[in-house]
């Protein structure tokens, strides 16, 4: 990082404007937009805090803390973070162009379409002030940064030197790599769906069970790589069966529509059903076989899957928002990265007093989403909810004591329903 003249600022000042951006953030009075541009920020405390649309521009938080901190579309050009805690911070679309990030802890953060690329910072003369601006290139560095199930979808990446650094089981879906420095990082389990990796630097890193769809590998350089376990694109078959498979989901439909007098429940059992796209969204398949199945990155919205038996289930990545799994069976299923919000994963009433409990037990759900989603008596005994977000979730008769919950956002309120 750049030799640059910071002003100190105390943490009780600090305080002080950011309860003024708060302010202003809310339309209240008394609100000021906070502008902190090249000041000395380093070790003080901003967890929780909502900085939205903030400038600090060239500020050293080198060894701060952010943790949950809420900065949308913030200005943080040319920022020294070095070490900085920002795990769970809220980064959208954030300004993080010619950052310094070594060693910085940026698990779980959400950094939706953030721009990490080269930058040119005006830097102010130490005692002639704007007056006499230089300008220096700032180019991204990451280097040992802790980005595990960190969501870098649409994210701009180019020529960002993240070496050696942690991506493990994050998002990063489209985002550009162009150019980028990962030798040696670990990006296993992460999902890559669409990601620009020309000329991108992967020397020794690790991509142990990635996700690969739609990326040109040939066009990185990947010696020493591992890639075993990696996902590509579906192959030829499954592209040409693809339209046989959404048959068969239509009559399952008309099954479940009909109360059984028209067609069957469907099995799908081990197929890669990716080439189907968004075509299941909203159908009714009760019943439903996909055990083994490939349904990564899918779009399940609202799809009623009551008693279905998706146990082995590849579902890393997918869309199931409001979908009813009501009594689903996924034993060893893996839902990591997957969107369950509002999901109902209650117990199936079988008629009279009887019901059918969702089974999830040794299911990887690392990083899945599950705010508002009903898992009363679900059986996660082994699971490994990893990093899952769980605001809002009933938990109601849920036992807990061999789940993993390792990171777990929103765990104290999930404890208390489960108890």
């Amino acid at each position: 990082m750049t030799d640059i003249v910071r002003r100190r600022l105390t943490q009780s000042d600090l305080d002080l404007f950011m309860a003024a951006h708060e302010r202003y953030a809310q339309g209240r009075p008394g609100g000021r937009r906070l502008s902190l541009k090249f000041m000395d920020l380093s070790g003080l405390n901003l967890a929780g805090r909502m900085l939205d649309e903030a400038d600090m521009s060239g500020s050293s938080l080198e060894n701060a803390c952010l943790r949950g901190a809420s900065l949308e579309r913030a200005l943080m050009f040319g920022c020294d973070l070095r070490g900085a805690d920002m795990a769970a911070a809220r980064l959208n679309r954030a300004d993080l162009r010619g950052v310094s990030l070594r060693g910085a802890n940026l698990s779980q953060a959400d950094l939706t379409q953030a721009d990490f690329r080269e930058g040119v910072l005006a830097i102010p003369h130490a005692t002639k002030g704007l007056s006499a601006v230089r300008h220096e290139t700032m180019t991204g560095v990451a280097d040992g940064a802790d980005f595990s199930g960190a969501r870098l979808d649409g994210s701009r990446l180019e020529g960002l030197s993240a070496h050696k650094a942690d991506f493990t089981d994050c998002s990063m879906r489209g985002a550009r790599l162009t150019g980028a420095n990962l030798k040696e990082a670990d990006l296993s389990g992460a999902m890559m769906d669409g990601a620009d990796v020309v000329g991108t630097n992967l020397y020794g890193a690790c991509l142990v069970g990635a996700v690969l769809t739609g990326v040109s590998v040939g066009a990185a350089k990947l010696d020493s790589a591992d890639l075993a376990g990696a996902l590509r694109d579906p192959d030829a078959a499954a592209v040409a069966g693809a339209e046989a498979l959404y048959q068969r989901a239509l009559d399952a439909n008309a099954w479940a529509e009909s109360g059984g007098v028209m067609g069957e429940p469907a099995n799908f059992d081990s197929m890669d059903l990716r080439p189907l796209g968004d075509r299941l969204k909203g159908l009714r398949l009760p019943a439903l076989s996909a055990k083994g199945a490939c349904m990564v990155g899918m779009d399940l919205r609202g799809m009623a899957f009551q008693g279905a038996a998706l146990d082995g289930a590849d579902l890393r990545g997918a869309d199931l928002r409001d979908a009813d799994l009501s009594g689903v069976r996924m034993s060893r299923a893996n839902l990591s990265n997957a969107d369950l919000r509002g999901a109902r994963l209650g117990p199936l009433p079988l008629g009279g007093s009887r019901t059918l409990p969702a089974t999830l037990t040794l299911s990887r759900m690392r990083y899945a989403r599950l705010d508002n989603a009903d898992l009363t008596q679900a059986q996660l005994g082994g699971a490994d909810l990893s990093g899952a977000e769980l605001h809002h979730a009933v938990l109601e008769g849920v036992d807990l004591a061999t789940t993993r919950l390792d990171r777990v956002i929103g765990l104290a309120a999930a404890a208390e329903q489960a108890a």
